[in-house]
């Protein structure tokens, strides 16, 4: 037998199915072998040891916002994947907007990925987005390789990226399934949400609690309704993202019954802050949909704990900090949007495993086997087996630490975790068979192909 490039001996390895006790063995970025209880008997380049740490498939993140090309004053891939990898995600899936362009056709995704290519230490993929503007670009960008296509139901905030009319989405939809691809949607209502936030500006009611009173849990529902319609006349298959309440994973999951080819995403924020964290936290909090209250959070980890939810995802749109400041109690001028990528990990282990008892095998189903199924990196990504990618991360879960300002790898080091108390701390990442970080430190800055 040949010499391993790694092997991480005495861990507790955990997939969505079970927890052994074991050896990794790993060579040329690939899981070679696995032994059960008992030490392989193999040499390698370098060895962990991981007694008394359990070792993870990486998390899969199909949701952030990274800012290249342009905007890299918000934050850039080098940034996004260090803080990433500091998460233990060893892949993530970047969105089409907040980059300057926007991904919607192949000339403006070959930049992307141009500039991706060269900076990210971590597994990587691209969303196309669906407007007003591109429909007849949509088979090409899939040809290209993207994992899926975007669309906002309600405006995006992003002037380059507009929101889609109910014709345009229907016709996406149609070129969509088509080729066999899958809509994401921002599901929101315009007309609820705009007409409310209108009013509640006429009358210079702007605090927190107006601004989320303006996008209330019933737009969510009204456009998920709609775009379910809209799934069933096109066959489009459908994954709705950051569903901020249980009802409206309820009116998903009725669908589902119904045979209908749809998944719904929430999001750590959603799950571990409230109103109350935004009226104290300011705009580093403000996000849309916008937080909910104590009962909203409990009912969405009821949901989690019934299967009632596919994905979480970190939805990590970050913004300099002067764009998150809250000026004159004006809650409707702040940028929508949590820095949050390098703590979904810490937030399922402390509010989820913790807390709620959730086992380590949903939370690995959660955030890493059930993205690579959806997205059709299955069994390459998302499990800890012979011949899958050795994407990988360690945890003690018998650690607990407080975040601090300069634990993020954040361009701009601000979050609402910032103080929290979390119990589990990720200690080791692994990429590609390559050890990117470890207590603490980014121990690798070599760039990964794909």
């Amino acid at each position: 037998m040949g010499m391993y490039d790694l092997i991480i001996r005495n861990g507790n390895i955990v997939t969505s199915d079970e927890i052994i006790q074991g050896d990794i063995a790993i060579s040329k970025g690939k899981i070679k072998e696995i032994s059960r209880g008992t030490n392989l008997n193999a040499k390698a380049l370098r060895e962990i040891n991981a007694e008394d740490q359990h070792i993870l498939p990486g998390l899969i993140d199909t949701h952030v916002h990274f800012n290249e090309p342009g905007r890299t004053e918000w934050e850039g891939v080098e940034t996004g994947s260090r803080s990433l990898a500091a998460g233990g995600v060893t892949t993530y899936f970047d969105m089409p907007l907040n980059s300057t362009p926007p991904t919607i056709n192949k000339e403006n995704l070959e930049l992307k990925r141009a500039c991706t290519e060269e900076k990210s230490i971590v597994n990587f993929r691209f969303w196309g987005g669906l407007v007003p503007e591109n429909i007849e670009d949509i088979k090409e960008l899939h040809e290209n390789g993207v994992i899926g296509f975007k669309a906002f139901m309600s405006p995006s905030g992003i002037a380059d990226f507009n929101h889609v009319d109910d014709i345009t989405i229907f016709k996406g939809m149609n070129e969509i399934a088509s080729i066999g691809s899958l809509l994401a949607v921002h599901a929101e209502s315009t007309i609820i949400c705009d007409q409310l936030a209108e009013e509640k500006q006429r009358q210079n009611s702007t605090s927190a609690k107006d601004f989320a009173d303006s996008r209330p849990i019933i737009s969510e529902i009204e456009a998920v309704r709609r775009i379910i319609s809209y799934a069933e006349a096109t066959g489009c298959k459908l994954h709705v993202v950051h569903a901020s309440s249980r009802k409206v994973v309820e009116i998903i999951n009725e669908a589902k019954q119904k045979g209908l080819d749809i998944t719904v995403e929430t999001c750590p924020h959603y799950l571990s802050l409230t109103l109350k964290d935004l009226e104290e936290k300011g705009g580093v909090a403000k996000c849309c949909p916008p937080l909910r209250d104590d009962q909203e959070v409990d009912q969405l980890w009821e949901a989690i704990a019934n299967g009632e939810i596919d994905v979480i995802a970190s939805d990590h749109s970050p913004a300099p900090a002067d764009m998150k400041t809250v000026v004159d109690g004006d809650y409707f001028v702040a940028w929508g949007g949590i820095s949050g990528a390098q703590s979904t990990l810490n937030i399922m282990l402390t509010e989820g495993h913790f807390n709620r008892q959730l086992s380590l095998e949903r939370i690995v189903e959660l955030t890493s086997t059930n993205p690579a199924k959806l997205f059709g990196l299955y069994p390459q990504k998302g499990v800890i087996s012979v011949n899958s990618d050795a994407d990988l991360v360690m945890v003690d879960l018998n650690e607990s630490f407080e975040l601090k300002k300069e634990d993020l790898f954040y361009r701009h080091k601000h979050s609402p975790y910032i103080g929290k108390e979390f119990k589990g701390k990720v200690t080791t990442t692994i990429v590609n068979g390559q050890v990117v970080f470890e207590n603490g430190n980014i121990t690798s800055v070599e760039k990964v192909e794909k």
